[in-house]
């Protein structure tokens, strides 16, 4: 009996050569985009799952509350929080911090003497308190994980960059010198861990001890308010059997006791909650994190993509198969007359379908092997066919399926032929069996006309964002991040270096540059104002020709002077400022703010306003504009130098500036960036995302094209004769392609009015994550409907044509 089933179905593939290739390659391609995106799926999901008892551990991060206004989330913490928590709760099994040094993007590791010498930047550090490991679960390849930053200036490194520094060798107890912009810091390796494969939502390449000679002594020791200093990102793990909601409220309670008084003297609340370790990766999207974390809509909107493709290719196999199923409908009396129950007829139909999602599955492993290397770039990761196995399974049941939801309807639709009416030429339900392949024809292309919209969408946000104002000079700039003691203290000779190259207008340094994530910021209020009424301001220490140098517009005022001393106590502020503080712009020059802060080196209690910039985004377009200042003295402005270029010739002018480097700086690696990218890199997920959409919205009308090519094969090969008889009567070529084309074309119209407000309202949502945006103009519904009919009626008209143009005698010559 299998056997007869199968050469059944061989001998129905063999006669329908142009059905079964649509089916196949139909399935082939919902398969291969559905791998394609589980693929990604599983990259992206299971971040910190390593960790033993991963349920029990907790981020800690906060939300203020200032002038009665709630700020948003802040992923870090501070400083005392740790602390407080382990000693007045007894739930509290183990605290630890991680800090992430401000504006340190890069440290110089050096290892070795001589010939042997390893020196170059690495990115990714952290300081983390000794009891980082005993909350966190890594696999150490050397050293003892619990123990290892019990000693002081301890560091551990990741697999690659102990192989960077050491090649292959057990590096434990070798010294490493670390090069920060305050000094050289001698550290000895503790631990190495493996870091291939690991999904952390800390990107960590090494960790550097808290208790140390750098930071340690100097700076993280002291920072014991409740006030400042919020950039300890602390975690807990708790004992077993702890509520987290009960939990989270005894936190506040704690804290108030701790830190209320001197929160409450400065005009500021804070609330503190909690972040399970497992969902910090793809749900939180909190100020200040660690690292760019995934994003879980995201995965849901390319798993719906995945879903939706894979859909439309079942709906192409429903389709074909009922609307063929006359060819098949005397087989099926026939087996029926023999004393075949519905039940087997089902079962061979079924038996058929998965067999054509098997062959569709080894076509789509094929595609997908080759079209890989391409997705990886475009998602920008290394996903391997064979790195995850739990996807296999996932494969053999979405096969199965596949193979089940495609052939379903079709197996109950052909197996409840009546035999009688089947074996005299009457086919019954032909009426219900069109209705559902009209439904599913305007279901497919309701989803392809969603993806067209969402795909212009994306694309017209994207590039208003791109070309969207500023407010400061970002092309042509390029950054020199002065990130060892070395180079910050040979700054001054560095850009009187620079100046003498032709190509460098003006060159200037900053604290930081817009586009890149500054933690420093500080509450000012305004003259007649008091603490209960203080406006956070970021913060950015500079010199005087940051301004020209960066393109900013000074409408009020003047910059700062050369005698930096002179302006240690003055400000610039941006529009958003004044106008937050209620000052006018025309009279605001000469007036003070104030902060009710004390025990920060170089704060004074006032400052004056000596300038007045306009509005510019210093951070992405995702935030508006927020009040910003500008100091020369309060933080440290030699992090970055900025060179403003006057030439394209990118490749001759660095050459320049790294010989320049080299000369002023000998024994530190040269490294650079372009403003204009650095910038860029803040909308790099969502490019990510729209290429993706793009992508997979041709792949799903593809799909959908591929079934309305094989319906328009079959309703011309249906209406042979009555095209031949209407041929014989005087109709013309365009009279029969439209008359076989308009059906499909009505289908096509009605998608378009179900898609434009579903498209509408889920590019709106995604439109609101963003504090400038595109207005969505009411033509781009009709622009992507136009879209979807122009190639809706190439697919139908060339077998409308091919059909109209063949001979009418061939016809009504069985007639």
């Amino acid at each position: 009996m299998l056997y007869n089933y199968l050469k059944v179905a061989l001998r129905s593939l063999a006669r329908n050569k142009v059905f079964s290739f649509i089916n196949i390659f139909g399935l082939a391609i919902g398969l291969t985009t559905c791998l394609l995106i589980m693929f990604f799926i599983f990259s992206e999901s299971g971040y910190d799952q390593q960790n033993k008892d991963a349920d029990l551990i907790y981020r800690v991060p906060t939300v203020a509350t200032l002038a009665g206004q709630k700020q948003r989330g802040w992923a870090a913490a501070p400083p005392a929080l740790a602390w407080a928590l382990k000693t007045d709760l007894p739930e509290v099994a183990v605290t630890t911090r991680l800090l992430k040094f401000p504006e340190i993007d890069n440290m110089l590791l050096t290892a070795g003497q001589g010939d042997s010498r390893k020196q170059f930047y690495e990115s990714n550090a952290y300081y983390v308190d000794s009891t980082f490991f005993r909350v966190f679960t890594y696999d150490f390849k050397y050293g003892d994980a619990p123990t290892a930053l019990d000693v002081p200036n301890s560091v551990v490194l990741s697999e690659t960059v102990a192989q960077r520094l050491f090649g292959n060798e057990n590096p434990v107890g070798r010294p490493v010198t670390i090069g920060l912009r305050f000094g050289n810091f001698d550290y000895t390796v503790r631990g190495v861990f493996r870091d291939k494969g690991l999904k952390s939502h800390i990107p960590a390449h090494f960790f550097l001890s808290m208790h140390n000679s750098d930071v340690g002594g100097a700076w993280v020791d002291n920072q014991t308010n409740w006030v400042a200093g919020s950039i300890f990102h602390t975690y807990i793990r708790l004992k077993k059997a702890v509520d987290p909601t009960s939990f989270e409220k005894k936190i506040n309670a704690a804290i108030g006791k701790r830190g209320g008084t001197e929160l409450k003297e400065v005009g500021i609340s804070r609330y503190f909650f909690l972040q399970p370790l497992t969902r910090i990766y793809l749900y939180s999207q909190l100020d200040d994190e660690i690292a760019p974390n995934g994003n879980v809509t995201t995965l849901y909107i390319l798993g719906s993509i995945a879903a939706f493709i894979l859909l439309i290719a079942c709906i192409n196999f429903m389709n074909l198969s009922t609307a063929r199923s006359g060819k098949r409908a005397k087989e099926v009396g026939v087996r029926k007359v023999m004393g075949a129950e519905r039940r087997s007829l089902v079962y061979q139909f079924l038996g058929e379908s998965i067999g054509l999602s098997i062959l569709a599955l080894l076509l789509a492993l094929a595609l997908t092997w080759l079209l890989l290397p391409l997705f990886n770039t475009v998602v920008q990761k290394q996903l391997q066919l064979f790195d995850e196995p739990r996807i296999w399974a996932w494969v053999a049941g979405l096969t199965l399926v596949t193979g089940i939801l495609a052939g379903l309807y079709p197996a109950f639709y052909l197996s409840s032929f009546r035999p009688i009416a089947v074996l005299k030429g009457k086919l019954l339900n032909n009426f219900s069996a069109l209705t559902i392949r009209k439904g599913l024809i305007v279901f497919q292309f309701t989803i392809s006309i969603c993806l067209v919209s969402g795909a212009i969408i994306i694309a017209r946000q994207l590039n208003y964002l791109n070309t969207q104002p500023l407010g400061f000079n970002k092309e042509q700039q390029i950054v020199l991040p002065l990130q060892s003691k070395e180079a910050a203290a040979n700054y001054t000779a560095l850009k009187n270096e620079l100046a003498n190259i032709s190509a460098v207008r003006s060159v200037t340094c900053g604290e930081t540059y817009p586009g890149i994530t500054s933690v420093n910021d500080m509450v000012f209020y305004a003259e007649g104002k008091t603490s209960k009424d203080q406006i956070d301001f970021n913060l950015n220490a500079v010199e005087g020709d940051y301004f020209q140098t960066l393109g900013l517009t000074l409408l009020e005022g003047r910059t700062f002077s050369k005698n930096i001393d002179a302006d240690s106590g003055s400000v610039i502020v941006n529009e958003t400022a004044l106008r937050q503080l209620g000052y006018d712009r025309k009279t605001a020059i000469g007036r003070k703010i104030y902060t009710s802060f004390t025990g920060i080196p170089r704060l004074h209690n006032s400052m004056e306003i000596i300038g007045v910039v306009k509005d510019f985004n210093f951070e992405s377009l995702y935030n508006p504009i927020k009040p910003y200042a500008f100091t020369t003295s309060l933080w440290d402005r030699y992090v970055y130098a900025i060179a403003s270029l006057g030439t394209n010739d990118y490749a001759g002018v660095i050459k320049k500036v790294a010989a320049t480097w080299k000369k002023i700086n000998p024994s530190v690696p040269f490294s650079y960036s372009f403003l204009d990218k650095d910038f860029q890199q803040n909308y790099e997920k969502d490019q990510r995302t729209g290429e993706i959409v793009r992508y997979f919205t041709i792949v799903t009308i593809l799909i959908a094209c591929l079934g309305l090519f094989g319906l328009s094969v079959f309703s011309a090969e249906q209406r042979t004769r009555e095209i031949g008889i209407r041929k014989v009567l005087g109709a013309s070529v365009t009279n029969i392609t439209l008359l076989l084309s308009r059906d499909f074309l009505g289908l096509v119209v009605i998608a378009i009015l179900i898609a434009s407000p579903l498209a509408w309202y889920g590019m709106h949502k995604w439109l609101e994550g963003f504090a400038y945006r595109i207005s969505i103009s009411w033509w781009l519904f009709p622009l992507a409907g136009l879209i979807a009919v122009a190639i809706a009626w190439l697919t139908v008209s060339f077998q409308a044509i091919k059909a109209a143009i063949a001979n009418p005698v061939r016809a009504l010559r069985s007639e």
